[in-house]
């Protein structure tokens, strides 16, 4: 699971009480300080890091500059220097702390650390390193799998060198936590290589920011229950306006997006995964349906085909449930034919879906059976999705709303 380490040693005076609260009241994964007193007030709830030195990271530092201190970053009595190749060995605080956080730049540095965890007793210490070129980076690669946590500064705004340390760390037992300046590249740091650093290390600015990555951790996309419906009709309609859907993403064989022309129930519309006869295959595309209708994309929030454009997020359906979040590249609007497939529910809901009317278009059936549309048949079954939800604006709202 992603987590995240507060760095308290640069949040300023005014706002430290109320980020520690926000960190422990949002059930943060752990908090830096140089305090070892402050974090001995904190509950075992949340990993307690204890770090000697200021967050500045030795890179930037000039000769004869002594450690940054930001509000919160008063020295610990008796630690060692964490720059210093001492191992572990015990907790410099007494009690209260769970992990000691030290800087290593050499190979020697790095092995002292090892052994320190290794020996029995005393306080796990994690390491701290600086990227900034070739020698750093296989150093971050040896500590992300010599140490319980390693955590990583990189120096430039590059994202390559997080891959290459994901990949050397693949079969690690350690962390990796990997230093991000604000939310957004937090976001971008969690999803590299589909996998992200395991955690990262935050200095919020404020409670708020806090309980902005909060809800950043707990961002996820739900197991859907698909239904089953059955077709009762098929007509042509004439002449409309419809939506394709072209993402950034490489949809599987038996993923599609939800779409339906009331907001209380979508079939699973296919993507053009698959081969066509004349066409080649488009495997980031949708051919939705009509302007007018719903697609179901995260945090429960419908919106129109009619709204949906770069750089909006829907969710990627399997025809097992699963979901996946899918940012939209363009959406194509076209007039074509189209055709209306109206099915029913086990409990007799009905679902209907507006789509061109072409035989090229698809959509799901159980099992992941792909179906043209042109080919329905009245009694054939669909894999769709059933909200319980009324919609305003896209919202579920528990208000009397009929659609027909």
């Amino acid at each position: 699971m992603r987590f995240a380490w507060i760095d308290l040693r640069e949040v300023p005076g005014g706002q430290l009480q109320a980020v520690v609260d926000a960190a422990v009241h949002a059930r943060m994964g752990g908090v830096v300080a140089a305090d070892a007193e402050l974090l001995a007030t904190l509950p075992p709830t949340v990993t307690r890091v204890l770090a000697p030195e200021g967050r500045v990271p030795a890179a930037a530092k000039k000769p004869g500059d002594k450690e940054g201190k930001g509000t919160g970053a008063k020295e610990a009595k008796g630690t060692a220097d964490a720059g210093s190749p001492a191992g572990s060995g015990g907790s410099p605080a007494g009690t209260g702390i769970d992990v000691l956080l030290r800087r290593f730049g050499t190979e020697d540095e790095l092995d002292a650390l090892a052994a320190g965890n290794r020996a029995a007793g005393g306080t796990p210490a994690a390491g701290i390193v600086d990227v900034r070129d070739d020698r750093t980076l296989q150093l971050s690669c040896a500590g992300a799998m010599k140490l319980p946590y390693t955590v990583i500064h990189f120096a430039d705004p590059t994202k390559i060198p997080l891959e290459i340390v994901l990949a050397a760390a693949e079969s690690a037992e350690g962390k990796l936590v990997t230093v991000v300046d604000g939310l957004e590249e937090a976001a971008i740091v969690f999803d590299v290589l589909e996998r992200g650093s395991d955690g990262i290390l935050f200095t919020p600015r404020s409670a708020d920011e806090v309980f902005a990555l909060a809800r950043l951790l707990q961002a996820s996309t739900p197991q859907l229950e698909l239904s089953t419906l059955t077709v009762e009709s098929i007509r042509h309609v004439g002449l409309g306006d419809r939506v394709c859907v072209d993402t950034c993403s490489h949809f599987e064989e038996d993923e599609g997006i939800l779409v339906g022309s009331y907001s209380s129930g979508f079939v699973l519309c296919c993507s053009e995964t698959h081969p066509l006869p004349y066409m080649p295959t488009r495997p980031f595309r949708v051919n939705a349906g009509a302007l007018h209708s719903y697609t179901l994309g995260p945090d429960n929030r419908t919106n129109y085909l009619s709204e949906v454009g770069s750089g909006s997020v829907l969710l990627a359906v399997g025809a097992d449930g699963r979901t996946r979040r899918v940012v939209v590249g363009r959406a194509k609007l076209e007039s074509r034919p189209l055709l209306e497939i109206r099915t029913h529910a086990e409990d007799g809901r009905l679902v209907s879906l507006t789509v061109q009317d072409d035989w090229h278009v698809r959509v799901l059936g159980p099992g992941g059976k792909v179906l043209n549309v042109t080919e329905l048949r009245t009694g054939d079954e669909l894999l769709g999705y059933l909200a319980t939800d009324k919609r305003h604006v896209g919202l579920p709202i528990g208000e009397f709303c009929k659609e027909v």
